[in-house]
């Protein structure tokens, strides 16, 4: 069988709503024994017929399953950054909280243990990662698991220190609002 038929038969049966991103070594091991070229010229050929879109770097989306598209962004970065503690923070929980006058589109930024670092998601937009030297279990109190985005999320009062301690501007924060909610 040809190896985009492997390919396209595969994905058919494991992706689903929950399942849709693939990682390239996912992706790798339904064809293990393609070469390197062999392989990415596969992807370039997904690609161009619409079985996979690129997300980011080494992220594939299979748009033929009804996913949430509203959260491609942020299952991108939980799939991302698996290997480090990572928390949604900063302008992004402020402004779901309803405290920031400015509602950033297409952009989340979460605190990470890895290096600070801006991914470009093409169409789907940008996660920022900004690195803390916090601790899971310094963070924990201040911290819930957001099941609907498969990341934690910081509280108001955390993702408010967290913009002081990364020097971002504090001028478009509701403070009144701010001191209502914690």
């Amino acid at each position: 069988m040809q190896p985009v038929k492997i390919l396209t038969q595969t994905l058919a049966s494991l992706a689903d709503e929950e399942r849709y991103l693939f990682s390239l070594n996912d992706l790798r091991t339904i064809l293990p024994e393609l070469s390197y070229s062999a392989f990415k010229s596969l992807l370039a050929r997904s690609g161009k017929n619409g079985l996979l879109k690129r997300v980011c770097r080494g992220i594939y989306l299979y748009p033929n399953v009804n996913y949430p598209s509203g959260s491609v962004l942020y299952h991108t970065a939980a799939r991302l950054r698996a290997d480090y503690f990572n928390y949604l923070s900063l302008e992004t929980v402020l402004s779901d909280a309803g405290v920031i006058s400015q509602i950033p589109l297409n952009w989340i930024a979460i605190m990470s243990s890895g290096r600070s670092s801006i991914i470009e998601c093409g169409e789907f937009g940008h996660i920022e990662f900004v690195h803390t030297k916090k601790s899971q279990s310094e963070a924990a109190s201040q911290i819930s698991y957001d099941s609907h985005n498969r990341l934690w999320r910081a509280s108001v009062a955390l993702a408010l220190q967290d913009m002081v301690y990364t020097r971002r501007g504090t001028d478009l924060i509701d403070m009144e609002a701010i001191r209502e909610l914690v």
